[in-house]
């Protein structure tokens, strides 16, 4: 047997390929919703990018900080496996992560902060994980970033203390090749890696949507961090298959075709053939609940004195 075949049986597929349906299936619900004139404002689906928030979340303790940016549904559900708050704070109803008043770019619970500012999270990630390793946790700290991101001037300000201070940081950056409308071509010169580099960071990349890829890569990064006590950044080239928020997508139709062919979900499938009816019943019952659930509770109120 091959070290890839070893390292495969140690993945818990079954519990991956439930969270990622389950964000999957969430995000689809929410495009519905929103074509039904059920939910107002915007939102930005991860569908297509649920392996790698699955596969690193996966390998996270209760007690490491996550932080998120405008398309947080996925890292959310990985972190905190709360379809009903989230549903709640996206609909402004009671009993939402911040009782409907973050709506869906702004949540907070336990150790899950997301914000719509790009870049604007990464200083507080840096304090975070400086406060960390002050106080000896050993907690990490994973910060989630897009390849728009890059544009920002506080991302290299935090590369720079990340490294002169030596923290448990962990940045992923989720390169889906367009910001909004504009492909990375004509946005980002040079090289990703080479700008973490240029810091003395630990760095890599890899294109791939496969969880058999992802899980072990990732496993062994979060001890990396962890056990060194050093900032690592890590590159995941990937796709999103929706439009930026609702319906801006000017991409060409067979490029979005070419990346459904590597749809995450169907790299795991077949390790679960068995299980595999019985996890999707699973969570299409459990969203039918909490759907109607949500739908049936009172708005929240819009005294933000309270």
């Amino acid at each position: 047997m091959s070290s890839k075949d070893n390292l495969v049986k140690t993945i818990p597929f079954s519990a991956i390929y439930e969270k990622m349906y389950l964000i999957r299936k969430f995000e689809s619900r929410l495009l519905e919703l929103f074509s039904q004139g059920k939910l107002f404002g915007t939102t930005h689906t991860y569908v297509g990018q649920e392996a790698i928030a699955v596969s690193l979340i996966s390998n996270l303790q209760t007690s490491d900080i996550v932080f998120s940016n405008h398309r947080c549904h996925g890292h959310y559900l990985a972190k905190e496996d709360d379809p009903e708050g989230l549903l709640a704070e996206i609909m402004g109803r009671v009993g939402g992560v911040c009782s409907g008043r973050g709506g869906s770019q702004h949540l907070c619970k336990n150790n899950f902060f997301s914000n719509g500012i790009q870049g604007g999270f990464l200083p507080n990630a840096l304090g975070m994980a400086f406060a960390e390793k002050y106080n000896n946790t050993n907690n990490i700290v994973v910060a989630f970033i897009g390849d728009g991101t890059l544009g920002e001037g506080t991302v290299y300000e935090t590369l720079n203390l990340a490294s002169l201070w030596q923290v448990p940081l962990l940045i992923v950056v989720e390169n889906n090749q367009i910001a909004q409308t504009t492909p990375i071509k004509h946005s980002l010169a040079g090289s990703i890696i080479e700008r973490a580099k240029a810091f003395n960071i630990d760095t890599n990349e890899v294109e791939s949507n496969d969880v058999s890829v992802l899980y072990p890569r990732f496993k062994d990064i979060v001890e990396k961090v962890r056990s060194n006590c050093r900032p690592h950044m890590e590159v995941i080239h990937t796709y999103r298959i929706n439009a930026h928020s609702k319906g801006d997508d000017f991409r060409n139709k067979d490029e979005i075709d070419s990346w459904r062919k590597k749809d995450p979900l169907g790299y795991v499938r077949p390790y679960i053939e068995n299980e595999l009816k019985d996890i999707e019943e699973r969570v299409n019952a459990r969203l039918t609940i909490i759907e109607e659930r949500v739908i049936n509770s009172p708005f929240t109120s819009i005294n933000l004195g309270e």
